[in-house]
């Protein structure tokens, strides 16, 4: 008679032994994966420099942007652009996360001159920053927006040509303005062989929006297209400091 138990037993023992032995090579080809694919980082380095940019700012008539109408009898006020080239510089600082994603902030004076007399038109703002970027080695496109708020500052000299002399003095009128805005961008960055520097190039169209708070003797309604706020499109090239954090 065969004894069943004697053959049971160590077909047990067998299986038992086969499953452990699986177990285990399952075991470690997920601590290989694991090993293979680690866990992906949130915060993975910052960025931060300069840009220098060039822009074009629309407005209306600028005598109707002034708080002393009385120097605005000459002639020459009615030679003020309406719109024109601005001027400026900035800085940034930016952190990155999930390797697709930059959030930060921004500070940017522009500046736009109204004519030989000195008169100008100048805006500084400032932010927070978010865009979205992707690599194709060392060239990474991106797309984003920032928003804040800032101040405008009109200048007005009244200047005369046929009358004007050394010992002239000039009566002048400034304006100042508090906005918020809104600023979307694309652009892309360049980076060195070492990824250390960044070669960082924009365009943006700022949309800003404000107040008449602590502007007088001005009965018209301020719109995006007056010199209350610096409304247009800039071309942005800049020099960025990088560093990644080690994997």
């Amino acid at each position: 008679m065969v004894n069943v138990k004697g053959f049971i037993s160590p077909l047990l023992i067998g299986v038992l032994l086969g499953l452990s032995t699986r177990i285990c090579a399952q075991s470690s080809q997920g601590a290989d994966v694991s090993q293979e694919s680690p866990k992906r980082q949130v915060y993975t380095g910052f960025s931060g420099g300069i840009t220098l940019h060039i822009g074009y700012a629309f407005a209306k008539d600028p005598s109707e942007l002034f708080a002393n109408n009385t120097l605005l009898t000459s002639t020459f006020w009615q030679t003020l652009p309406s719109s024109g080239v601005t001027l400026g510089a900035g800085a940034t600082l930016r952190f990155h996360l999930l390797d697709h994603i930059h959030v930060g902030a921004e500070g940017t004076i522009s500046t736009m001159p109204l004519g030989q007399s000195g008169s100008n038109v100048r805006s500084g703002w400032g932010g927070a920053l978010i865009d979205f970027y992707t690599g194709f080695g060392r060239f990474s496109p991106l797309i984003g927006l920032s928003l804040g708020g800032g101040q405008m500052r009109r200048l007005y000299v009244g200047y005369d040509e046929s009358t004007s002399s050394d010992s002239t003095v000039y009566n002048a009128s400034s304006t100042q303005s508090s906005f918020f805005y809104l600023d979307p961008y694309i652009g892309f960055e360049v980076a060195n062989n070492s990824d250390k520097l960044h070669i960082i190039v924009r365009i943006d169209y700022m949309l800003p929006f404000g107040t008449t708070k602590g502007i007088q003797n001005i009965g018209e309604t301020f719109q995006w297209s007056n010199f209350i706020s610096p409304s247009g499109p800039r071309l942005y090239i800049g020099l960025l400091f990088n560093h990644n954090k080690r994997r």
